[in-house]
């Protein structure tokens, strides 16, 4: 649905620009089942090409491992990604339950990702998968995915190019910088001017769960709808392109140590932190502390 936003070019724009065919989609396509059959079967036996098989949601395998939760025709779909997945020449996860797994992989449903299970890698296609054109499954997280990095990437497929890939196989011309940078709170963040209560300008990451100087991805890069992102508008980041999503504790709060988080800013050592952020509170303008946006 992301996808569908994008905007210049848009979605049918893309596809004729990049000679794109979509062979089948849930939302997109007007084919019968039995249809949606034979085409799978023309994939499995070579006849029909499958260049690039994007993949949604997590990919269910209880109980038990049966896969029988979630079922296609009356087999389980796990078994039909398997077999689609061995023949696509590149293999993409969109969304962070496809690329690790995210809401249900510490539930019975036993969901996990394509390569990842959360932080590790393997999940249902195994550690040494690689698609046909040796490439390993290309994961985009996000709950959604930016539909600006979904168009970028299938057009680099496309080209036969695969982007530079970070530890979690996401490229890095989008996941390779932190939410927090780019966000228009980082000066009320450098100096500690932080809130305990929405509504207000100042910093969201030491009270209220923001995950933004945590999170790596692409949203106060490329803002939604080409004006905004979550902290712009005062909502903390939730974290949603990250492995660990999401986290087992309430999303609008920082579990901290005498009020230093547990979670400090990437590459941030701890005691340094504490001495820095002290001093930075002590030494924050005026203007910062009564949230004054002109001078």
């Amino acid at each position: 649905m992301s996808l569908l936003g994008v905007e210049s070019p848009d979605f049918l724009e893309i596809l004729a620009h990049l000679d794109l065919e979509v062979l089948w989609h849930p939302s997109l396509a007007n084919t019968s089942a039995l249809q949606r059959e034979q085409l799978v079967q023309r994939i499995l036996t070579g006849e029909q090409h499958l260049d690039i098989l994007c993949v949604e949601g997590s990919v269910i395998r209880g109980p038990g491992g049966s896969g029988m939760f979630d079922t296609e025709a009356g087999r389980p779909k796990k078994d039909l990604l398997a077999a689609l997945a061995r023949c696509a020449r590149y293999v993409v996860a969109v969304g962070t339950c496809a690329s690790f797994g995210g809401i249900g992989a510490d539930g019975d449903i036993e969901a996990t990702g394509l390569n990842f299970a959360g932080q590790k890698k393997g999940g249902f296609l195994g550690e040494a998968f690689l698609s046909q054109s040796g490439a390993p499954v290309i994961n985009l997280p996000g709950c959604p995915c930016h539909g600006d990095v979904i168009a970028g990437t299938l057009g680099h497929l496309c080209a036969n190019t695969v982007p530079s890939l970070d530890a979690y196989q996401a490229p890095l011309e989008w996941f390779g910088l932190l939410v927090h940078q780019g966000c228009v709170r980082n000066e009320y963040h450098e100096y500690r001017v932080e809130e305990r209560r929405f509504g207000e300008r100042g910093c969201l990451f030491f009270y209220m769960g923001c995950r933004g100087p945590i999170a790596y991805g692409p949203c106060n890069k490329i803002l939604w709808n080409r004006r905004s992102s979550k902290t712009r508008v005062g909502v903390p980041c939730l974290g949603c392109t990250q492995p660990d999503f999401p986290q087992p504790h309430p999303f609008f709060d920082t579990p901290a140590i005498a009020d230093i988080p547990l979670e400090l800013p990437s590459g941030v050592d701890r005691a340094h932190y504490l001495a820095y952020k002290s001093m930075a509170a002590a030494a924050a303008p005026e203007r910062l502390k009564k949230r004054q946006t002109g001078v």
